[in-house]
């Protein structure tokens, strides 16, 4: 099969950090497994920074990707929700080859039936993202995902990237006042388009800014940028009994005494491949998730964040999408599609 890999770890200007390669196809699946024909791909900060320069050389080929759509070729034995021929997208498993190849074996239980009223370019753009998004507001931090934000605040910081272009549309569902962050002309309108009520400015101080649109404090956070830049003034803007929600490593140690003990803030950290890197006994919740959120773009309750393509997949675009992704500038999600 073709597929797209590695065996250093370079520098994206390095024609070697990602090469085109012919690999054996993967064994018929077994157990929950599914073998998937991959239709697209997408990109996320993941990628960039498994792929990220370090010393250590692979014996074999390692195939990173971590978004995708297709069609099922084949199942295991206990697989009790897909045939072959059903249209799936999903995240997968960090510990696992992944999706940059034309065929994945990948558990059922973390895979979702594709919405039916997306393209799999469009397809495989949310389900890293959206799983993100709803794992943190609705199952770490304690929002319902029907209601949980009436009468609440929600800044969302970067909201004009993959996960927070999702997060701004679930947070809104959910009857928050959605605040997002955004710096230029293009990102400020896609976060508008994304459903946000209000988008004030990352770059300059935020407590003005919201203080200006009637908000001296927030409900509620979700940091999706810079975890310890924007550390203290969400300690300062939270109303007491507040919630923040973490997705980035920290750079720098936090504090974490006041003013977030004092507040009794509740503080939530989402790693979208906890569930399948630790096998929790509730890992099959992703398939669901997954499959609520086709459902919610089927019925027009969401829409997709697909932004920009390539196609092919092979090792240049991918190479492309890595370099775009680490520049900080990209819109949504980059999508590549096509052998």
């Amino acid at each position: 099969m073709k597929a797209i890999a590695l065996t250093h770890y370079l520098p994206i200007d390095d024609p070697q950090s990602l090469v085109d390669a012919d690999l054996p196809d993967p064994a018929a699946p077994t157990g929950h497994d599914l073998l998937v024909r991959v239709e697209a791909i997408s990109v996320n900060p993941v990628d960039t920074k498994v792929r990220s320069p370090k010393p250590q050389v692979e014996a074999q080929p390692k195939v990173l990707g971590y978004d995708a759509a297709g069609v099922v070729e084949a199942i295991g034995e206990n697989v009790s929700r897909f045939r072959p021929g059903d249209r799936v997208y999903y995240a997968g498993d960090i510990t696992r080859a992944g999706s940059n190849a034309q065929l994945q074996l990948v558990d059922e239980r973390v895979v979702g039936h594709a919405p039916k009223s997306l393209d799999s370019a469009q397809a495989a753009a949310l389900p890293l993202t959206a799983l993100t998004a709803w794992e943190l507001l609705f199952q770490r931090m304690p929002f319902d995902s029907e209601s949980g934000g009436n009468r609440k605040s929600l800044l969302i910081i970067a909201g004009a990237g993959g996960v927070g272009s999702i997060a701004i549309q679930l947070a809104r569902r959910a009857g928050f006042t959605v605040i997002a962050t955004a710096s230029r002309s293009e990102t400020i309108e896609w976060c508008k388009a994304m459903g946000a009520h209000h988008v004030i400015d990352h770059r300059q101080p935020l407590p003005p800014q919201l203080a200006a649109l009637g908000f001296p404090t927030i409900d509620a956070a979700l940091n999706l940028a810079d975890t310890a830049r924007y550390w203290d003034v969400l300690g300062e803007l939270l109303a007491p009994l507040g919630h923040v929600g973490l997705i980035v490593e920290p750079s720098e140690p936090l504090r974490l005494g006041d003013p977030y003990k004092a507040k009794c803030i509740g503080i939530h950290w989402e790693m979208m491949f906890a569930r399948t890197r630790f096998r929790t006994a509730d890992m099959d919740e992703q398939g669901r998730i997954l499959d609520r959120v086709a459902a919610l773009i089927d019925s027009g309750e969401l829409r997709g964040t697909q932004h920009d393509a390539l196609s092919p997949i092979n090792a240049a675009n991918l190479r492309e999408a890595h370099r775009r992704l680490e520049s900080g500038a990209t819109i949504g999600k980059l999508v590549l599609s096509g052998w």
